[in-house]
């Protein structure tokens, strides 16, 4: 049922036979699959982790190297807009 290149043979009377979960399931089990998921996963993670190095550079700390968590940088933009938005009214 699988084709030389990690595909699978569509065409053939079992692969019809067969559910649609169930073909999902199997097409989802291919090498193929596989590395196109973690490719886009490996995207998708690297996206978000610049996304927080960005939010990061917008906010003020001492000393500006300090390392902050995911969590840390969330709450922390969420004091700093509420000391902005104060500062504002």
């Amino acid at each position: 049922m699988l084709m030389e290149d990690g595909g699978l043979d569509t065409t053939s009377e079992e692969y019809r036979k067969l559910s649609k979960a169930e073909r999902r399931k199997r097409r989802r089990a291919t090498p193929k699959y596989r590395n196109l998921h973690a490719t886009r996963e490996r995207i998708r993670v690297e996206s978000f982790n610049m996304a927080f190095s960005q939010l990061r550079a917008l906010l003020p700390t001492l000393p500006v190297e300090k390392k902050l968590s995911k969590i840390e940088i969330l709450r922390f933009s969420i004091a700093y807009i509420s000391f902005l938005d104060n500062l504002l009214q």
